[in-house]
């Protein structure tokens, strides 16, 4: 048997140093820490936990639901789950630049040992007791540096949490840490002058996407089992989409968002990311529901996704394929999503080529994301012009020049636009598209300038397939769906329904059952 180790030692574990030595000897045998609230009772079948002992990969790439169930049933304790996340932290965080601000492993693994010591007392905190999760750098966290990758904020530590990190603690999550952004979130391209950018893992000299790029690439490579982030025009769908993972841009309301000084406003909202779809639904159950601070909250309760998602027929929906939206592709993510057809097809859809009229919605979505723009840093542009990136300018300059008359016309198209796209969604069930409209470039290239011979107007130009998803309003989500012959992954896009999260959900499950391209791991791991 291996000796025992004592409460100062277990919190020791958790240094950089320690932990690959300490993990192999004491993963089986963690349970009989020598704490005053430990007692027989936390002690773990590891046969019936599927594990082998001393494995840090085993527990870093489980699915965050068996994670859970395996902790609350005691055959695994939250000190190992948090020992095997910051190995393979110290391991592989180096080499992609994810998780930007890491909290002290002493404090972690002092998290850790208290959520064994509840569950040992029969005291469950919550779906995700003791997991570690990573939280995007534009999430307020109490005590813990959040920057939104501005030399503004280098040094901000905040003294509350967003409502996001406040459910994820109250369900029993432990914030490892803050995952990178893009500056101010601006862009799919994750770089800051902060912290320099994040890599993509399948090719390091690729990007990741962005704004949600560092959940992502924490995600891939075992760091986290579930990473939180939010999507204006694409930053929950096209990170996974560069990096074989999954995403879900909820409907407006779903996950409310204070503190904020915009709470009509439906273009951004907060939302999971994961490995698999199903932990996807799992995170949303935790991250979703009403709250009174939001008034666009929807009054509905998040548990209704952490059922499952298996079952469910599909033998005769309607999905639509996209034609090509009137925009330039590469041709290796046009091709490889329109091959998803016969997939959708094994499944028991109808499947035709059609899509909505999206007339407008390019200048609706750009017309009032100036306007956001610039009531977030029109007040403070001059006297830190230098610390304001040249999007944030851009954006300011142009948002200064919209009239009222001009706003109320692109919210009159924009409602014509969800009109057209609700009377299309009447006769598909779910429209599938790519995620964006290029693969993942060169992280040195601040955005694709040029698709298919058609030069790009401005730095979000080649995000208009995810974009303009964002502009209805429709839940949408990012499933891995292929490979490029140079290896980067190709993400489809699955859009429901107004306010069919669940729908969306379902689909993505049964497609991703159906293909399996989620579980390619990437080299950098």
């Amino acid at each position: 048997m291996p000796e025992r180790i004592s409460r100062r030692e277990a919190l020791k574990i958790g240094t950089t140093t320690a932990v690959g030595a300490a993990i192999a000897p004491h993963v089986s045998s963690a349970a009989h820490l020598d704490s005053p609230n430990a007692d027989d009772s936390v002690t773990r079948d590891r046969a019936g936990s599927g594990l082998s002992d001393g494995s840090a990969s085993d527990i870093c790439f489980m699915s965050a639901r068996q994670m859970a169930d395996l902790v609350r049933q005691k055959k695994l304790s939250a000190r190992e789950v948090m020992q095997a996340h910051l190995r393979q932290i110290a391991s592989v965080n180096p080499k992609v630049n994810a998780i930007v601000t890491l909290v002290p492993e002493e404090q972690l693994m002092a998290q850790a040992l208290a959520a064994d010591e509840a569950i040992a007392k029969g005291n469950w905190l919550g779906p995700l007791h003791g997991l570690p999760v990573g939280v995007k750098d534009l999430h307020l966290t109490k005590g813990i540096r959040t920057t939104h990758g501005s030399p503004l904020h280098a040094k901000d530590i905040p003294n509350e949490d967003c409502l996001v990190v406040e459910r994820e603690k109250k369900a029993g999550a432990i914030v490892i840490g803050k995952t990178n952004v893009p500056e101010w979130g601006l862009g799919s391209q994750t770089f800051n002058p902060v912290f320099g950018p994040t890599l993509n893992p399948y090719d390091l000299t690729k990007t990741c996407g962005g704004s949600t790029g560092g959940g992502a690439v924490a995600l891939a490579c075992g760091m986290v089992p579930l990473a939180d982030g939010s999507d204006m025009g694409g930053s929950l769908r096209n990170p996974p989409n560069f990096c074989n993972v999954v995403g879900i841009r909820p409907s407006p309301g779903r996950v409310p968002n204070p503190p904020t000084t915009l709470g009509w406003f439906t273009l951004s909202v907060g939302g999971p990311v994961a490995r698999n779809v199903s932990d996807c639904a799992f995170f949303l159950s935790v991250l979703a529901g009403f709250d009174r601070r939001s008034p666009i909250s929807i009054d509905q309760p998040g548990s209704q996704f952490a059922n499952s998602l298996a079952g469910r027929d599909f033998k005769g929906v309607r999905v639509a394929m996209f034609k090509d939206l009137g925009l330039p592709w590469e041709p290796a993510v046009r091709d490889a999503v329109k091959a998803q057809r016969k997939v959708l097809e094994s499944l028991g859809c109808i499947v035709e080529e059609a899509e909505p009229d999206f007339k407008d919605a390019n200048e609706c979505f750009v017309v009032w994301r100036h306007w956001s723009v610039e009531l977030s840093f029109g007040d403070i542009l001059e006297a830190n012009a230098d610390k304001l990136n040249e999007y944030v300018h851009w954006h300011v300059q142009e948002g200064r020049k919209l009239t009222g008359p001009q706003l109320s016309r692109a919210e009159a198209k924009r409602t014509e636009l969800y009109q057209r796209m609700r009377q299309f969604m009447d006769k598909y069930e779910f429209f599938v598209l790519p995620v964006n409209q290029v693969l993942p470039f060169d992280v040195r290239t601040h955005y694709a300038t040029e698709i298919a011979g058609v030069k790009m107007e401005n730095y979000i130009a080649w995000m208009k397939s995810a974009y303009y998803i964002s502009t209805v309003g429709n839940p949408a989500m990012s499933v891995p769906c292929a490979f490029s012959e140079s290896g980067l992954p190709i993400g489809v896009q699955i859009v429901g329904r107004h306010n069919d999260d669940w729908g969306v959900l379902q689909m993505g499950y049964a497609f991703e059952q159906a293909t399996n391209v989620g579980k390619r791991r990437p080299p950098v791991v």
